[in-house]
């Protein structure tokens, strides 16, 4: 039996068909194009069975199956370890080339690295492209090469060099859409992937406030951010498109989306920031690590408003107020002085917008243990986070039903706290 030719477009960190730089490619192979989204065994086997990014996902997959049935095609779905799947297609198809969208973390390196060698070993062309950020690991560097690990130099050098290169080319898939193999694959119940449907939802995205972001961004109450991270996280908008609407809208917005580049090129170019810290000078710092400290903060129970409504809006929705992050990432290193890992690794867990990069970026910086990061002396005092940002509590009280009953005492006293921190931090830095 003659197999069909084809090429394979593989969606990752890029779920939507409109402005995919990789999709738009392998449109345009002399072979009709399978996409197809591996359900990756090894990053679903650590996960809660009704975890709601997997949910997130698999909406956004029967979305663009529905969009491509409509001109008769269809998304291959396969669950697996991806080298094993790959090994499956490539028995099942002739597999002329590949195509898809480069991701820079670590494990995603290792993997398409393995992937890469399996298709040069079969001869089957494999190609990959820049699509999830503007200006990728290696193109904004010092004069001498090097990486930035300060963010303002960098962001300079981001803006110059898209200046240079605007308007960035968007791709329309539409123009070569007809290159799709004809196809009516089963589509899976997210059951029959081993998972069931979260209660914790992603929300659509809203840029209706962002003319006036640096207003509203900082006060959680106000509910009036943007809600763009999860959806940026896996790709279902465009990178470019967006950057290119905040170019022109609001500065401020703009440099949240330059930071997000910062991170990655941090981790892509020093990938120990993913576990140690970045200044190793801190390695000496005798962390407390309270187990029972740290439930009391997982739980939102410390007797800090602020900290204590941040961590059950995580723990109910998957999301937390950016400004609300700081504070508890704060409360958790210094007044606890429990390590950032920690707190990482329960981030990780529980956010819907969680990206490796900028995660480890922003709890290296709370600590005072990364890259361009906030003095180890810094410590924010809840209690006047508290009234700059939510003077009223009318955000507190959203979160903390039992507030206006009495609420506890602070599980720590600040000026103690602080001034702990900072002596500890003082004596464990290596000199």
């Amino acid at each position: 039996m003659i197999k069909q030719e084809v090429t394979f477009f593989w969606f990752r960190r890029d779920l939507r068909l409109d402005d995919n730089v990789g999709l738009f490619r392998a449109l345009q192979s002399q072979y009709p194009v399978i996409p197809v989204f591996v359900f990756d065994d090894l990053i679903l086997d650590s996960l809660a069975k009704n975890d709601p990014r997997v949910s997130f996902i698999y909406e956004s997959l029967s979305k663009i199956n529905s969009k491509l049935q409509e001109t008769g095609n269809s998304l291959l779905i396969k669950k697996g370890k991806t080298i094993d799947v790959w090994e499956l297609l490539i028995q099942e198809y002739d597999v002329k080339e590949v195509f898809f969208n480069k991701d820079y973390e670590p494990y995603a390196v290792h993997r398409d690295t393995a992937i890469c060698e399996l298709l040069k070993v079969k001869n089957i062309s494999c190609h990959t492209f820049k699509d999830q950020v503007v200006f990728e690991e290696k193109e904004i560097t010092k004069a001498d090469g090097l990486p930035y690990t300060v963010y303002t130099p960098y962001k300079n050098k981001w803006l110059d060099k898209y200046k240079s290169v605007m308007p960035v080319e968007e791709f329309d898939n539409k123009a070569v859409s007809s290159n799709f193999y004809k196809s009516d694959f089963d589509f899976p119940t997210l059951k029959q992937i081993g998972f069931e449907e979260s209660l914790i939802k992603v929300k659509a995205h809203n840029l209706k406030h962002i003319s006036d972001y640096q207003d509203v961004r900082d006060y959680p109450a106000l509910d009036q951010t943007s809600y763009l991270s999860p959806h940026l996280r896996f790709g279902t908008v465009s990178i470019r498109k967006l950057v290119n609407w905040a170019f022109h809208k609001n500065d401020v917005f703009l440099s949240e989306l330059i930071w997000k580049e910062f991170f990655m090129q941090i981790l892509f170019s020093f990938p120990k920031v993913l576990t140690n810290n970045f200044k190793s000078a801190y390695d000496g710092i005798q962390w407390r690590n309270d187990e029972e400290d740290f439930k009391r903060w997982c739980s939102g129970t410390t007797g800090y408003p602020m900290v204590d409504a941040g961590m059950r809006q995580l723990n109910e929705t998957g999301y937390m107020h950016n400004r609300v992050r700081m504070v508890v990432a704060s409360f958790l290193c210094k007044h606890l002085l429990i390590q950032w890992q920690w707190g990482e690794a329960y981030f990780a867990e529980k956010l819907l917008d969680y990206d490796m990069s900028a995660n480890v970026g922003n709890w290296q910086w709370a600590a005072g243990t990364g890259c361009d990061a906030a003095p180890y002396f810094r410590v924010f005092n809840p209690e006047i986070q508290q009234k700059k940002f939510d003077k009223n509590g009318i955000y507190i009280r959203q979160w903390i039903k039992e507030f206006d009953l009495g609420y506890g005492e602070p599980m720590v006293e600040h000026a103690m706290a602080r001034n702990r921190a900072i002596a500890t931090y003082k004596e464990g830095i290596i000199k």
